[in-house]
């Protein structure tokens, strides 16, 4: 099966090919030389790709999963507050998917 790490970089290219600007959201926690634990600045549950088509400036945000891959809570509640404000959003297990959310609009996709 495919990594989610290499369905991302498909998608990021193919997207970028694909009058988008798209981001990758890096987000976990390092270990500082103190000791203490630091934290990105990404709220939990951010998708892994954000961006914008050239076309029109509207926004996007893609959370990619392999084909089994399973969304978390923090995952399901920031698609929730995506959807309260109807922002291009979905899960993609492929850059099919992907390019579908993007240039079909789709608002959750994926999320049920």
């Amino acid at each position: 099966m495919e990594s989610e790490h290499s369905i991302q970089k498909k998608i990021e290219l193919a997207l970028s090919q694909h009058q988008c600007h798209v981001f990758r959201a890096n987000v976990g926690k390092i270990r500082t030389p103190d000791g203490r634990f630091f934290t990105t600045g990404l709220p939990s549950g951010y998708p892994d790709l954000h961006g914008f088509r050239n076309v029109d400036g509207k926004m996007f945000y893609i959370e990619v999963k392999t084909k089994t891959g399973k969304l978390r809570d923090d995952q399901i509640a920031f698609h929730n507050m995506l959807m309260s404000y109807n922002i291009i959003h979905g899960v993609a297990r492929s850059v099919k998917d992907a390019l579908m959310i993007v240039d079909g609009g789709l608002c959750g996709y994926g999320y049920d």
